[in-house]
């Protein structure tokens, strides 16, 4: 049986190189599609963690995502927030998405403050000269993504040309670094806040902090959360649409590849019709007749799998390449889902033709012409 499915493959390559590609490009678009959203998740995740806070404080009714954009609230509360006991540092920061030659966050940082949370390791270069300098301070892959970005080089941030005084160590939160007054100043908010970052003197008082900064005037409606509980809500099941976006996505890959292999093997089992009658008419029964159908179908699926697999891989190497900063996460995971989601969609697409192959009468199908 393995040499006839084989056989009626090779019989008509195109089409089955078609059928290859279709599942393929399912595979590919799960694939991608997922690993540019949990790499999203896990990026923003692991910077963050690398800031050396303990506890995030943001504006009230603030999500733990929607502190990214504006800023809302003064950057004078950090100032409140110092000086209340068990806090060690307290640092006002700005995150502002930019749109402009592609998607980044530019952090607005109180140097000293946000500094004292973890130093940052400069690997070239100084910290901002002044609080209200045009420089901005770059991480490493930042600065290694395009040729040129260089301690002295200038760059265009909100369009505006900014020079680089510094480069520092990756993982501190964000990639770019601007004076909190200068990026507050591009928004219209030169004396405001985002999102606090503050510093335990020690672990165990985090829940008295938390205390404290409800029960201190004004900010009894902020949120206070602690960095571990911040992380934990960092996963694509707390992202608002992901789940959506990606049973979308998902539902049109298995879509194409269901309909390709469907109108691929409906028009195989009508021209192997006399083929069909022969195999009948030697005794094959029914069953044999989807079995083969079937087999071709599972042998198109993992060829195309497999292809889809390694194509998923060449883009990531790619995109590693041409863009350092683009974190695209593929886990074994959800290879396994792609895996089982494209074989299942194939075995669907091919299941109508294999019961109609095995419903012809011998007679009718040998005297098909």
């Amino acid at each position: 049986m393995n040499k006839l499915v084989i056989g009626n493959l090779l019989h008509r390559p195109l089409r089955t190189l078609i059928s290859v590609v279709a599942v393929a490009i399912e595979v590919v678009m799960i694939l991608s599609i997922v690993a540019i959203m949990v790499g999203m998740v896990h990026n923003a995740s692991s910077q963050r963690s690398g800031i050396g806070a303990d506890i995030i404080v943001s504006p009230p009714n603030s999500s733990f995502i929607s502190s990214v954009g504006g800023a809302p609230v003064p950057a004078k509360i950090a100032d409140v927030l110092a000086k209340l006991p068990h806090v060690a540092v307290a640092a006002p920061t700005i995150a502002q998405f930019n749109m402009t030659g592609g998607v980044e966050t530019i952090w607005g940082i109180d140097f000293d403050s946000y500094n004292a949370l973890k130093p940052f390791e400069f690997l070239e270069g100084r910290k901002f000269s002044t609080p209200n300098a045009n420089e901005v301070i770059v991480d490493d892959l930042y600065a290694h993504s395009k040729p040129g970005r260089t301690v002295g080089a200038t760059v265009q941030l909100l369009n505006h040309p900014f020079k680089i005084c510094g480069i520092v160590e990756h993982g501190k939160g964000g990639r770019i670094f601007l004076p909190i007054r200068v990026l507050g100043g591009l928004i219209g908010g030169p004396d405001n806040a985002s999102v606090f970052y503050i510093k335990s003197d020690e672990l165990k008082n985090q829940e008295l902090i938390r205390r404290e900064i409800k029960s201190t005037p004004g900010l009894g409606e902020y949120q206070v959360q602690t960095m571990q509980e911040w992380m934990s809500l960092m996963t694509p099941e707390h992202l608002p649409g992901f789940n959506i976006a990606l049973n979308v996505v998902i539902s049109i890959a298995v879509i194409v590849g269901f309909l390709v292999i469907f109108q691929s093997f409906y028009t195989a089992v009508l021209e192997r019709t006399r083929e069909i009658g022969i195999l009948k008419s030697m005794g094959a029964s029914k069953l044999y007749i989807v079995n083969v159908v079937l087999r071709e179908a599972i042998l198109i699926s993992i060829v195309g799998i497999v292809l889809g697999v390694v194509m998923t891989q060449v883009l990531k190497l790619g995109l590693s390449a041409r863009m350092p900063t683009f974190s695209f996460q593929l886990t074994n995971a959800w290879r396994l889902n792609a895996t089982v989601i494209a074989l299942l969609g194939s075995l669907l697409g091919a299941l109508y033709p294999a019961w109609k192959a095995a419903r012809k009468d011998p007679i009718d199908a040998l005297a098909y012409e």
